[in-house]
């Protein structure tokens, strides 16, 4: 029963100019609901900032929480299919593990998924994936993700 698991699997899209453009809102929706299979929802701001012209409410970005076998498929799919797709790609970053043992990695851009189409790409939005863990530690954490096929750098650990 100490045995960790994958508890869930969300991904994050970013829009920060989704506030000012519903189009770009509409695009990230579209891409984050093609490489999850489900439907992304719209994240809005909690609070105004000035400084980027956000209100209170404004949408700013999306998100999807991935469970059970739609969240296996996906980490199927993330690590021998889109990872190797990454130009120069050497390794995940064994660091990016936070105190509770969730991994998180961020993507520059969402066109390196093979759902979609980089010809009908308008924006290259960012992509963040966090894997939570029941795992207490973050030497569990790793070694799950090892034995799962995440390809993790040489050296760093």
């Amino acid at each position: 029963m100490q045995v960790p698991s994958l508890r869930k699997i969300v991904l994050n899209m970013g829009a920060g100019e989704g506030a000012h453009d519903i189009k770009i809102i509409d695009e990230a929706i579209a891409a984050l609901s093609m490489i999850s299979g489900q439907k992304a929802v719209v994240t809005r701001a909690k609070k105004a900032i000035s400084n980027f012209k956000i209100r209170k409410g404004d949408p700013i970005g999306c998100k999807v929480t991935l469970r059970k076998n739609i969240m296996f498929e996906f980490l199927d799919r993330f690590i021998n299919v889109t990872l190797p797709r990454i130009r120069d790609f050497r390794g995940v970053s064994p660091d990016a593990f936070d105190k509770q043992g969730n991994f998180t990695l961020g993507l520059s851009e969402h066109s390196v998924f093979p759902e979609i189409e980089y010809d009908n790409v308008q924006h290259a939005l960012g992509l963040d994936i966090t894997i939570v863990m029941s795992a207490r530690q973050k030497k569990e954490s790793f070694l799950l993700l090892k034995l799962l096929g995440m390809p993790f750098r040489e050296g760093e650990n």
